[in-house]
């Protein structure tokens, strides 16, 4: 575990002022507070997830997130992406309206580190 992951995890709470800023974050401050226990969110359309999606990420395509909410839980981070960053911009506001406080997005799959998962 990096030393960035591990500070995370031992700081998860959402009143945490060790916990990043909710927005924009890079790919590997993503996977970072993903490792530490937040919700991994792909906006994006099944047939794109199926290509390739972040290992442990669940598939809310952006124009269900706001009926599919209540799948998310309010007292875990939750992290989005989609592929170009337009899809999860449009998530994180539809979110941020329906009270969720600690949303992180990085914007586009090929930000995330490593290896990507194939099929569901």
């Amino acid at each position: 575990m990096t030393p960035f992951a591990a500070l995370v995890a031992a700081a998860m709470t959402l009143a945490s002022p060790d916990l990043p800023p909710p927005g924009v974050v890079s790919g590997a401050t993503a996977q970072a507070i993903a490792a530490a226990g937040a919700v991994v969110v792909d906006v994006r359309t099944p047939g794109e997830f199926e290509s390739g999606h972040a290992k442990g990420a669940v598939n809310i395509p952006f124009d269900q997130i706001a009926a599919r909410a209540g799948e998310l839980p309010r007292d875990r981070p939750v992290v989005l992406y989609c592929r170009t960053g337009r899809r999860s911009g449009i998530a994180t506001a539809e979110l941020q309206k329906l009270g969720f406080t600690a949303i992180y997005d990085f914007q586009t799959l090929t930000a995330w580190p490593g290896e990507v998962a194939v099929g569901r």
